[in-house]
Parts: structure tokens; sequence; C-alpha cells
């Protein structure tokens, strides 16, 4: 590909979005450059304090329990207040729990405020997908989630580096910086980002759009499959970051080598998560998910055969692929399947699928290989990705089609002016 060609590519990439999304992209940006302490805490703990690691693991299941619980009530929230106040609400919580936590030395304390740090991070989720839906044209939604991700990863690659070298100098540095980064995110938001909850016309068509509860959510069933086929997506991706380095400390690789094959995983996202999304934005959802699971779960699976650093990395590559086309393509079905009225509560049982396989990967991952060994661990991800591929293939038949033309009236100033922007009706 030749420089100008790639240069035609990024800028079709981020052409024709709204103003309004690339404020938000800016703010998850903003907050993912303050990702201290997700990436520190085990060794903040350890080091710094002197706990054990079972200690240290106590508190990270507690912190993953925290976003468990605000999953939901945060979708609620999203809905019932609006987004822009809770995503406010979301970063003024965080960035004080986080400030909280650099100052607590008790165990108990520690585990308390670690569990409300949890719960207040992760709270923004829902309402930040909820108005990106709002505010992004339906055909360019999965353009735009692809974005979003992309600026996710930058910023946790760029934070990781930066915060190794400030916890060298202070570990309550690294809390306080967090905290100044949410709490810009909350101003951020506050000042540039209006309401974009869409409200409906009295008398207009769409009246069940209002009355959308977390009952209807759970007796939707094509959507609460995807959720639970997400789940086994979400556990499958988590041993990366759990059992991976695990199965390799016990074939004798060091955590420098670990540290350059989970690189891996973030220099391909930011490097083809854009040029990638370009081929993928229109395909067919229920296609790209097959072809995602799959290569999640034989990416894993090819572990089972690594020997050496290069087919480590080179199974990272597999299961990053997979990670690179599943994220966008199925955020933008889960928008698809909600109705817009209550696209908080769908968002929130979306998240909710990815936080209790992020508290469950660990428990699991640990349990399998203690018990049967490392390459049971990997053909059981083989097995889940395969059966999470069939079950895209048959829950995603006879998918309704997508109306780009469904007019919503938003709250935001430019869904008045496009009622396109808005979103569509379920």
């Amino acid at each position: 590909m030749t420089v100008a060609s790639l240069q035609r590519a990024v800028r079709e990439s981020v052409s024709g979005l709204p103003r309004e999304f690339w404020w938000l992209w800016t703010s998850t940006l903003v907050n993912r450059l303050g990702a201290f302490v997700a990436t520190f805490m085990a060794l903040y703990l350890t080091l710094e304090r002197g706990y054990s690691a079972s200690y240290a693991g106590l508190v990270a299941a507690l912190h993953g329990l925290g976003g468990v619980v605000s999953s939901i009530a945060a979708g609620v929230l999203t809905d019932r207040i609006g987004r822009r106040p809770t995503l406010v609400v979301a970063h003024v919580s965080t960035a004080l729990s986080v400030a909280l936590l650099g100052f607590m030395k008790e165990p108990v304390a520690i585990a308390a405020v670690a569990f409300l740090v949890g719960m207040a991070s992760n709270a923004s989720r829902p309402a930040v997908q909820a108005m990106m839906a709002d505010i992004v044209r339906p055909e360019d939604r999965v353009r735009a989630f692809a974005l979003n991700y992309w600026a996710i990863n930058m910023g946790f690659a760029l934070s990781s580096m930066a915060a190794g070298f400030i916890a060298e100098y202070s570990y309550l540095a690294g809390f306080l910086g967090e905290a100044v980064l949410t709490l810009a995110c909350a101003v951020l938001v506050f000042l540039k980002l209006p309401e974009s909850r869409p409200v409906k016309a009295p008398g207009s068509a769409g009246a069940d759009d209002e009355h959308v509860s977390l009952g209807t959510v759970v007796r939707n069933g094509r959507f609460m499959g995807v959720v639970g086929l997400s789940f086994l997506v979400a556990l499958i991706f988590q041993q990366g970051y759990v059992a991976l380095p695990v199965a390799m400390g016990a074939d004798g690789f060091s955590s420098s080598d670990f540290g350059v094959a989970i690189a891996v995983n973030g220099v391909l996202i930011v490097a083809l998560q854009i040029p990638v999304t370009r081929f993928i934005e229109h395909g067919d959802p229920r296609r790209l998910l097959v072809i995602s699971s799959l290569l999640a779960g034989y990416g894993f699976g090819l572990t089972a055969f690594a020997g050496s650093l290069g087919v480590y990395a080179l199974a990272v590559c597999v299961w990053t692929l997979a990670e690179i086309v599943n994220a966008p393509t199925q955020t933008s079905l889960v928008v698809r399947l909600s109705p817009t009225h209550g696209r908080g509560r769908y968002q929130g049982m979306y998240t909710l699928s990815w936080a209790v396989a992020a508290l469950a990967a660990p428990l699991l991952g640990g349990q399998i290989i203690d018990r049967y060994g490392a390459g049971w661990l990997w053909a059981g991800c083989a097995l889940v990705g395969t059966v999470a591929a069939l079950g895209y293939w048959v829950l995603m038949r006879g998918l309704p089609t997508e109306d780009p033309k469904a007019p919503v009236e938003s709250g935001s100033a430019r869904a008045a002016e496009d009622p396109e922007a808005a979103g569509l009706s379920a």
C-alpha cells in the first residue's frame, strides 16, 4: 500500500462522523490515557504495600465484582436520567474513588474502595455506547465503534508505558494522575456533549419503546442469546491476560517474554483496527461474528503447540485479529437489536457479559490449569469458540434488516436537525 493510498484510507475512515462523536471519542482516549489502577494494582499491593498475591487477587476480584454490579444499574440510569448525566456522575465518582484509593492503607479499606472504583469506572460504558448509537448514523456505527475501540487500545498502550515510569517514582502520583485525567473527562463531557437520549414526539409510532424495562431485555430471546455468546467469546479473550502468562511461566518463559508476546496484541489493534474496519463495516454481521469466534477459539488453541516465543506471538496475532473484527461488529449488533428508548439497559446487559467473564475467567482458567494442565485449557478455548460460532450462525438467521431511515427524535441538537442521527427503531 502506497503512502497516498494509506492517507486516503485513513481519511475515508474518519470522515463523515458528527462533531459530537469526536468529542466522545476524545473523552474515551483521555480516560484510557489515565488507566493506572487496573494495570498496576497487583504490583502496587504486593511490592509497595507488601501484601500477598492472594490478597492482590482478592482485590482484583472485588474490582471486577464492582463492574458486574454497576453494569445493569448504569444502563438503567442511562435510559432514565440520560447519557450525559450518567457519564458525568461516573467519571466524577471514578476520579474521587481512585484518588481515595491511593491514600488507603488498611486491607479492608483498600478492598472496599477498590470495589467502588470498579463500580464507578465500569458505569460509563453503557452510556458511551448508547450515546454513540444516538449520534452516529446506522450505516456508520461499525466504523464509529471501531474508532472508539482503537482509542481505548491506543490510550491503554500509552498509559501502560507511562505508568511504568510513574510507578518507579510514586504509585500515589499514578493514582492522582488517573483521578485528574478522569475528572478532565467529566468536564469535557459536561461542556462539549449535549444530551442525546432520544425523545419520542407525542402521538408518533413506537410507543412500546418508552416502556422498556429490565424484564423487557431479559425476555428478548435473540438479544439474550447474543449476550450469552458474547460471554463465551469474552471468556476466551480474557485468557490472554490471565492464563497465558501463567502458562508461559510454566514453560520457562520470563515476564519480559510475556510482555513481548502480549504487546503484539496492542500493536496490531492500533495498526490494523482502522484498515480492517473499512473491509468489514458493511459486511454480514453473522458471518463476521462466526469467523471472529473461530479465530478467537483456535487462536488460543494454537497456544497448545507453542514451544517458542515466535509461536506464542503467532497465536496472539490470530486471536487479536478476532478481537479487531468482533468488537465493533458485536457492539453494533447490540444497538441493532435494541429498542431506541432502551439502549442504555440493553448496553448495560451486554456490558454485564464482559464484566462477568472478567470475573469468571481467572477462576476457571486457574482451575483447569491446576487440575488438568494448560493444554486442556487451550483445547477448551477452541471448543468454546466453535460453540460460539455455531451459536451465532443459528441465532442470527433471519436477522431483520436495518432501516437507516427510521425517524427518531433525539434530545441532542444534532438529532433535532437530522433524525437519522438519532438511530433506528427496533
